[in-house]
């Protein structure tokens, strides 16, 4: 960070965003073979961190801008996932788990861990954030060894795990020896055993989802982090799932700009009924990038009624999500057999677009969403 850049945040946010324009023109090219390999988008990795993108996320006072740590930056968290996500979902998805997962250890770890977080980012490394358990869930007990003093020792395993196998840092949820929920940070290429799925993914490829064995992998104690069932506490756990919208408007305006792009390359564009559909997609568009961005603010207020947030980004998630299967009916109907091309962007793009969309329980978020507002009024 530049002295002009620390005396004026807005400015260095605004820097980094156009910083970012060529790289994800890049990330946007290179999609096609990446998901079409099956190959982790190292290059486009590299570029983000060369960028500052990686360290960003942590507060201004450990080195970065505050990027989904600050409060104030909701604005710029959204316009920085959104970018990404215009680029890769799968580059997205990536990314959102490493902010998320300094967004953990900013808000549940104690001062030494904030630091050593902050060192680790400062350095390069890309943290992951893994929650959900195999057959085998991840366990781990504390134990003195006489050369390192006191340890952890892990078991089991965490499935499906992003960018397993190239992150090299991980917060993992982990039950200790009496039941409770805790949240843990590691450091990876510890002796632990990455494995593909045993069926893979039909979109976002390049993420590079698999599962993680622990067994038998020791880390230091201070890697426990914060008290009991942290990671589930509110609203930050439902509230968080904004930021995920956001990797999804940048995928949605994306997409529709490729239709519209084939449609006028194949002077189709101002055809009545291609540009009907394209009016139904810009709409859904703008829908989308509305309502991301009034949930951004209400989501990151420390000082918003809780259950008025979570309401609040509940229904955001499902209006975007509603925004995006109409969408992709309607790119079909638009580009019919070229849009299942898999030569074609389009086709990756929608898979990928659709496979994002399948987030935990929206009926359940919906349902939540209405019964608060059936007796609260709308704002």
């Amino acid at each position: 960070m530049t002295r002009d850049e620390a005396d004026s945040p807005d400015a260095a946010v605004a820097a980094l965003l156009q910083r970012l324009v060529p790289v994800i023109h890049a990330a946007r090219t290179n999609a096609q073979s990446l998901d079409r390999a099956g190959h982790f988008p190292t290059d486009d990795l590299a570029a983000l961190r060369q960028a500052g993108v990686l360290r960003a996320v942590l507060p201004a006072l450990l080195g970065g801008f505050g990027i989904g740590t600050d409060p104030e930056q909701a604005p710029a968290t959204a316009s920085l996932l959104r970018l990404i996500g215009s680029g890769s979902i799968a580059l997205g998805r990536i990314f959102e788990a490493h902010l998320n997962a300094i967004r953990l250890v900013m808000q549940c770890g104690n001062a030494e861990q904030r630091r050593a977080v902050a060192t680790d980012v400062r350095d390069g490394h890309l943290h992951a954030l893994w929650v959900t358990d195999a057959s085998i869930g991840l366990r781990y007990r504390k134990t003195v060894d006489c050369m390192e003093g006191e340890i952890i020792e892990l078991d089991g395993e965490k499935l499906p795990c992003s960018a397993a196998g190239h992150a090299t840092r991980a917060i993992v949820t982990a039950t200790d020896p009496n039941g409770d929920v805790r949240l843990l940070r590691l450091r990876l290429g510890n002796g632990e055993v990455v494995s593909p799925l045993a069926s893979g993914l039909q979109g976002v490829r390049s993420s590079i989802t698999g599962g993680v064995d622990f067994t038998g992998t020791r880390q230091l104690a201070g890697s426990v982090i914060g008290s009991p069932g942290d990671y589930l506490r509110e609203p930050d756990f439902s509230a968080g799932a904004w930021r995920t919208c956001a990797v999804t408007v940048g995928a949605l305006a994306a997409l529709v700009e490729s239709v519209r792009a084939e449609l006028i390359a194949r002077n189709r564009a101002d055809h009545p009924q291609q540009s009907e559909r394209l009016g139904r997609m810009f709409i859904h568009v703008q829908t989308a990038s509305l309502w991301l961005r009034h949930v951004a603010p209400i989501a990151e207020n420390p000082e918003q009624d809780s259950a008025y947030a979570i309401a609040t980004v509940n229904l955001a998630r499902i209006a975007i999500e509603a925004a995006c299967l109409d969408s992709l009916q309607l790119v079909q109907r638009s580009l019919g057999m070229s849009a299942f091309l898999q030569t074609n962007p389009v086709e990756r793009m929608m898979r990928d677009l659709g496979t994002y969309l399948r987030q935990p329980a929206p009926d359940e978020a919906l349902c939540e969403a209405s019964g608060y507002f059936v007796t609260n009024p709308l704002r």
